[in-house]
């Protein structure tokens, strides 16, 4: 380990420290508040009342019925995303710009080169008004989705994209890149809400590149 020295030191030291201080905070926050402290044995002036007597000094913190904190416990690290940072990725890596026309001068078309989702009912603009076009090589209908609790993969359809951290216009296209939210149809796994409904969709995130890997794999987010 070389030791930072000045400025970048400084920035380091603060980095650390955030993070130090969220951990800390994280891990207070679900910790548990034990129910009954018991009181300094301080001995009082006086004889203790005789219905005193057979009671127990401790002073009742107010406390969350015991199912509350253990959902509280299992809650703690349940809803981090698996991936928190993503790579931002680049609008020229994202499309390839082609020149289309006769005399190729107009270029206002541009090609997805990640893996993308287009809906069941999906139809092309005619050539002249299409801006993007997403290769029918890259367009992926279902997804490898681990359950992270079962430790077993399952093979899901995709039901649409839900969110792409590099922006709204990836989204709305689209576009599955790594770290990218996309809800899957989880009726086959036979889950159920606390109500006894059956789950149909769920939200996964994308944890490789599908663009290199040639398959969508995802962490279901439970």
């Amino acid at each position: 380990q070389a030791q930072l020295l000045g400025a970048k030191g400084k920035r380091f030291a603060k980095k650390r420290y955030a993070e130090k201080a969220q951990m800390k905070k994280t891990l207070k926050m679900h910790d548990e508040s034990s129910s009954r402290q018991k009181v300094d044995d301080d001995v009082e002036e006086g004889a203790i009342p005789s219905y005193l007597l057979d009671r127990d000094p401790t002073q009742r913190a107010k406390v969350l019925s015991n199912t509350i904190k253990q959902k509280r416990k299992e809650k703690a690290g349940k809803w981090d995303v698996p991936l928190p940072k993503v790579r931002p990725v680049a609008e020229e890596e994202m499309f390839k710009v082609l020149r289309t026309g006769k005399r190729k001068t107009k270029q206002w078309k541009r090609m997805v080169t990640k893996a993308t989702f287009v809906g069941p009912g999906f139809t092309r603009k005619p050539p002249k008004y299409e801006r993007f076009i997403r290769p029918t090589g890259l367009r992926f209908t279902k997804a490898h989705v681990t359950h992270p609790e079962l430790k077993c993969t399952f093979n899901l359809d995709i039901i649409s994209v839900k969110k792409n951290p590099n922006g709204p216009m990836y989204t709305s296209l689209g576009v599955m890149t790594r770290g990218t939210i996309i809800e899957v149809n989880v009726s086959e796994l036979g889950l159920v809400t606390p109500a006894g409904k059956v789950v149909w969709g769920k939200y996964a995130q994308v944890t490789n590149n599908p663009e290199n890997d040639g398959c969508i794999n995802a962490v279901l987010l439970v």
